[in-house]
């Protein structure tokens, strides 16, 4: 039996974690996977954390310790009795029993904190949006849907900010792929449909031959789909955009660079049997599709396919 293959979505709060989770699990299954948040560590209740002065984003605020222990168990297919913060009343409700489907996404803010966490993971993605857009992610989110004042989440935002700098992005060296969304220089940042994407590919996973992008805009810097050669955190990465305004023609061209490499992604590539793909509630709440959304949500779906892959060889070579 192939043990379950685990994904991390490890970003700051508010930066799209469950936008993205949820997209991917929808293409992968629901009945086949099974979703971890972190933030269920937490070792304090919302009251609790106001009295002692700390923020959820302090390691010592979290039982780090159980969260690797339970993704080591989640790992050899184990069952675990995982803890529950409940976001809309801060307060730490009562465990629930979890089974590890076919695969495991654990997204939440300390997922890559330890290394014996880290080594759980088949696939480590960062989310890295601009923070001008994550503040204005997190105040519509908090206020519409946890009860917090514009005010209060303001002021939440300064008082973590210190522990977002200290423990959060640094995580972001650990990633395989770090993914920014962020608008296009003459558009509102609230505008959230035509949002860009930068995704920093790392050389730690076997990504797509994405070469042949060059020749999608036959070199043209200015070309809507755009790969290029960078340094991140002083290492050398490849560098895949994707903006907003891309065409369906530009998209199904590097969609299909994808999914050639994957003979299991065919249906995952196929837009009627996933017409979720890439859906993101606009700034009035209607449903409207992101190209950007859609291509990331595909390429994470393409490496978790594949670590599945990998490990299936693994597992007829010991056998």
């Amino acid at each position: 039996m192939t043990r379950p293959i685990i994904l991390g979505i490890v970003g700051d709060s508010a930066a799209g974690k469950t936008t993205l989770t949820k997209g991917i699990a929808q293409v992968l299954g629901p009945e086949n996977v099974t979703v971890i948040c972190t933030d269920d560590y937490h070792r304090y209740d919302r009251k609790q954390r106001a009295e002692i002065g700390i923020t959820a984003l302090d390691p010592d605020c979290n039982y780090l310790d159980i969260m690797q222990q339970h993704m080591k168990q989640l790992r050899n297919g184990l069952p675990i009795l995982k803890p529950i913060y409940n976001h809309t009343t801060g307060n730490l409700d009562a465990p629930e029993y979890i089974k590890p489907n076919k695969f495991v996404i654990v997204e939440g803010l300390l997922g890559y904190s330890t290394r014996k966490a880290r080594e759980c993971y088949d696939v480590k993605v960062y989310l890295a949006p601009p923070e001008s857009l994550r503040a204005g992610w997190k105040i519509k989110r908090d206020t519409q849907k946890r009860g917090y004042s514009e005010e209060q989440v303001l002021k939440a935002l300064k008082q973590r900010e210190p522990d977002s700098e200290k423990f959060i992005r640094p995580q972001r060296q650990w990633s395989d792929i770090v993914v920014s969304f962020y608008p296009p220089k003459d558009a509102s940042e609230k505008n959230n449909g035509h949002l860009n994407v930068r995704l920093v590919l790392r050389p730690t996973i076997p990504h797509p031959d994405f070469t042949q992008i060059v020749n999608l805009g036959n070199g043209n810097s200015t070309s809507a789909i755009r790969l290029d050669l960078d340094r991140d955190m002083s290492k050398p990465v490849d560098v895949l955009e994707v903006d907003g305004h891309a065409t369906l023609d530009q998209v199904n061209r590097l969609e299909q660079i994808i999914c050639s490499d994957m003979p299991n992604l065919k249906n995952v590539c196929d837009r009627e049997s996933n017409p979720e793909l890439g859906k993101v509630a606009g700034t009035t709440g209607e449903s409207i599709q992101s190209y950007p959304l859609a291509l990331t949500q595909l390429l994470i779906t393409y490496h978790v396919l594949k670590a599945t892959q990998i490990s299936q060889e693994g597992l007829s070579a010991k056998l």
